[in-house]
Order: structure tokens, then sequence, then C-alpha cells
């Protein structure tokens, strides 16, 4: 059932957010400094891609926490509306609720991606 998800997801909305979050890895990978941060977007991108069928299980430590503020002022808040949009637009109808769901998880991860890890499900 998630690989058929994922392939609806990645038409209506995880190509976009996927594309954002690429994006948003590039301009960090821009700076020597933001490489660590850059990577980490790629990583969500894959996420972002196909969601369905993986969980995120966030570790807080004090360092994260520093680097989320730092992320939330540069780059959060945008990625973080992109998905809320998002989840606004597909849920207009029941069929899209599940998927406006899964956007909102990816705007919650928008603004606090640092100490998040992705766990699959089976």
């Amino acid at each position: 059932m998630s690989c058929l998800g994922n392939i609806i997801w990645f038409i209506f909305g995880g190509l976009v957010g996927g594309l954002l979050w690429c994006l948003a890895g590039i301009l960090w990978c821009i700076t020597i400094i933001g490489i660590p941060i850059g990577l980490q977007c790629f990583k969500f991108a894959s996420l972002s891609f196909a969601p369905f069928g993986k969980e995120i299980v966030y570790r807080p430590s004090g360092i994260n926490l520093i680097v989320n503020i730092i992320w939330i002022i540069v780059s959060g808040i945008p990625l973080a509306l992109g998905h809320l949009v998002s989840a606004f637009f597909l849920c207009i109808t029941i069929v899209g609720i599940p998927f406006a769901i899964q956007s909102l998880k990816m705007a919650q991860l928008a603004l606090m991606p640092f100490g998040a890890e992705i766990v699959y499900r089976y």
C-alpha cells in the first residue's frame, strides 16, 4: 500500500516538495560551513519524494537546538509554508487527507530537521 501512496504522493506534491528541499540543500552546500546542513536537506528531500512507509523520530540534543534555530531563520519558514499550502489544498478532498497529513509531517520537519532520523516501517 505504501508503494501506491508514494506514487500518488510524488505526482501530487512530492516532486515539488522534494525539489524545494534539494534547492535548500544546494544553497547550503555553496558555503563550506553549510555542507552538513545541505547534506541533511538532501536526506529529507528523499523523504519528501516518498514519505509513506517511513517515520520521523526525534533525538534532541543541545547542538541540534542551536542549528535548528539558525535553520528556522534562514530556510525553515519558507519550506514549512510551502508544505502547509500543499496540505491545505490536499485537504479539499477526502481522498487527499492522508496526503495532507504527510505534508503536515513534512512541514513539522521543515521547522526542526536536526535531531530527526528517518525510520523505515515494514
